[in-house]
């Protein structure tokens, strides 16, 4: 979707949740990248937005604390009908897991604080919502997000290190585009939607 401002593909999101409901649509896999934007899961606490400056903040019903969302992160939304939840977020991390390795970095997932991680940092943050068998929100995946962006908040409500992909492999010509590449056909083949 390419770079696409965060309410309307959160319009989209909810549309395409309908159309999986009605069963007029299988649901897909959607990845973009989003202007600047912090939001705030169900559990979020304002005490972890730093630095807000003039950024929109949108409190939304995914779980979860306080994210921030930008350029260099790419946005994975998988709206498919699911069976377990344990189950699809480990699809999805592994697919995440998959695709840094393609790129060189390893990572793992983490249940507890969830994510992927590379070593003690955190590369992928999730939060999602499931409503009648169907999530809505997804993975941010740290491509190459400015470091200063971190400073806004207090990312997830821990005080855990950040680290994109472009500064652990040490190439800060891995992109959002590269990333999408290697995210999306693995994981709309693990899902078996478009």
């Amino acid at each position: 979707m390419g770079r696409a401002d965060y309410r309307r593909v959160l319009s989209d999101q909810l549309a395409l949740r309908e159309r999986v409901w009605s069963g007029t649509d299988a649901g897909a896999v959607l990845l973009c990248e989003h202007p600047p934007t912090i939001t705030l899961g169900r559990s979020a606490t304002e005490a972890n937005i730093l630095d807000p400056g003039d950024l929109p903040i949108i409190r939304i019903e995914r779980g979860g604390e306080v994210t921030y969302h930008g350029p260099g992160q790419l946005m994975v939304y998988a709206i498919v009908r699911i069976r377990s939840v344990v189950d699809f977020l480990e699809c999805v991390a592994s697919t995440l897991v998959a695709a840094c390795a393609a790129v060189g970095v390893p990572a793992e997932w983490r249940r507890a604080p969830a994510g992927v991680w590379h070593g003690d940092a955190k590369l992928a943050a999730c939060g999602i919502h499931v409503a009648r068998g169907v999530p809505i929100h997804g993975f941010a995946l740290d491509v190459a997000t400015p470091p200063a962006a971190w400073r806004r908040i207090r990312p997830c409500g821990l005080s855990t290190p950040t680290v994109s992909l472009a500064a652990a492999r040490g190439d800060h010509t891995i992109t959002v585009e590269r990333m999408a590449i290697e995210v999306g056909p693995r994981l709309a083949a693990a899902l078996s939607v478009r």
